[in-house]
């Protein structure tokens, strides 16, 4: 019986303090908009646990994927290659938080600036890190193409933030921009590279183009244009035949992330493949918003999804980090099947398989050492809004008292 007691308290503990999350989260939030953030984010985390190796091959490590020994594993990158979705998110998000700053009289400097000092404030420790960890790497005696490896693999995720910053600067155009403007940009671009032989650079004006087209899905949710299942069948069914048509007929990659050796990669930059994919996922993300809804209001479900979006950029910016600590830890016990070996059969897949837990575990320290920086952006912007209350409330007080007029100094504070 004692034994059994002691089985249900930690689990009575943890529902509780998933209670506790849930009564603190204000009605009026749409919890799936959180939900579809935490997929997309873990959806890239185990993209990339899955499909980077390090190969551990003489004194040095290389990176290779297993879908360059086995193509037929495309599936896998389509499961994974969420940040269409992250970004249609993250646009609805940015247009929503805008518009509440209008609404409030903050300016679109001041918003802007706690915006991108939340994206890249924890940027730099990873930076600080990595230089030092490069530094030493070379001091050691590594090899120039091992530091190489691992530093781009470790800072490869800052990509994203920069173009995410970009579009978040340029929020107040995308408000009313038409999803429709930046895909005729994309279309453009790639006739005139592959169909019409155009330079190679031609591509990376995608880069901005190709993400702007779910960043201003985002817009056209807030707008109120994709609430009827309609919309969501339309981007589905339209994005997913439009992508299949390129890949079989037109030579694009069937794999939506990049692969190491290819002549052509859907995601650098981004081709018309790859946002056709993402429209047909972000499609598939409005149609699963009730059932998220409705999923998130069973509060140990909604306390995990909570807690992922609590720590989104830590986890985004050190997942690489976790997997490559693992993998040099565990180089002092020789080369192990699924971490240090060539990923060229379903054995590497099933041992990378049994690999996972640990990476996971690798992040939820590196989480524990580095989350801090995340929540102090919170934290600082919580107490100015405080402040920006407090003061309203003692202005408003002091003139419901006077009963005269609001001083001007007041009202511009």
């Amino acid at each position: 019986m004692p034994d059994t007691q002691d089985g249900r308290r930690p689990r009575s503990a943890l529902r509780r303090a998933a209670a506790r999350i849930d009564d603190a989260t204000p009605a009026r939030r749409d919890r799936a908009v959180d939900a579809l953030r935490a997929l997309a984010i873990l959806g890239v985390v185990l993209g990339h646990w899955l499909v980077t190796a390090l190969v551990a091959d003489g004194g040095s490590l290389r990176a290779a994927s297993p879908l360059a020994a086995m193509p037929w594993l495309a599936p896998v990158s389509w499961t994974f290659q969420t940040l269409a979705v992250f970004f249609m998110v993250g646009g609805h998000v940015a247009t929503r938080s805008l518009a509440s700053a209008r609404a409030r009289g903050v300016s679109y400097g001041a918003w802007l600036r706690a915006r991108l000092g939340r994206l890249f404030v924890p940027v730099t420790a990873v930076l600080a890190v990595w230089t030092v960890a490069a530094a030493g790497l070379l001091l050691g005696g590594a090899s120039f193409l091992t530091v190489h490896t691992v530093v781009k693999l470790a800072l490869s995720p800052l990509w994203f933030l920069l173009v995410f910053a970009m579009l978040t600067a340029a929020t107040p155009m995308v408000t009313r921009l038409n999803p429709l403007w930046p895909l005729a940009v994309v279309l453009h671009v790639d006739v005139v590279r592959f169909g019409l032989g155009g330079p190679a650079w031609l591509g990376w004006v995608n880069l901005a183009a190709g993400w702007l087209v779910p960043y201003s899905l985002g817009a056209a949710w807030t707008r109120g244009e994709l609430e009827r299942p309609r919309a969501g069948w339309t981007l589905l069914v339209g994005g997913a035949v439009a992508a299949a048509v390129l890949v079989r007929w037109a030579g694009y990659p069937a794999s939506m992330v990049g692969v190491p050796g290819a002549a052509v990669s859907n995601l650098n930059p981004p081709t018309l493949a790859a946002v056709a994919f993402g429209l047909a996922q972000c499609g598939l993300a409005l149609l699963l918003r009730d059932r998220l809804r409705r999923a998130m209001r069973r509060p140990l479900a909604w306390a995990a999804v909570a807690l992922v979006n609590l720590s989104a950029m830590t986890v985004f910016l050190w997942h690489q980090t976790a997997m490559m600590a693992t993998t040099a830890t565990a180089l002092a016990a020789g080369r192990l099947p699924g971490l240090h070996t060539v990923p060229d059969g379903l054995d590497w897949v099933a041992a990378r398989l049994l690999w996972l837990p640990v990476f996971g575990l690798a992040l939820v320290v590196c989480r524990a050492a580095f989350h801090g920086l995340e929540q102090g952006t919170r934290r600082s912007r919580g107490r100015r809004s405080r402040g920006r209350r407090s003061t309203v409330v003692r202005v408003h007080h002091r003139s419901h008292r006077s009963h005269r007029p609001e001083p001007k100094a007041a009202r511009s504070a």
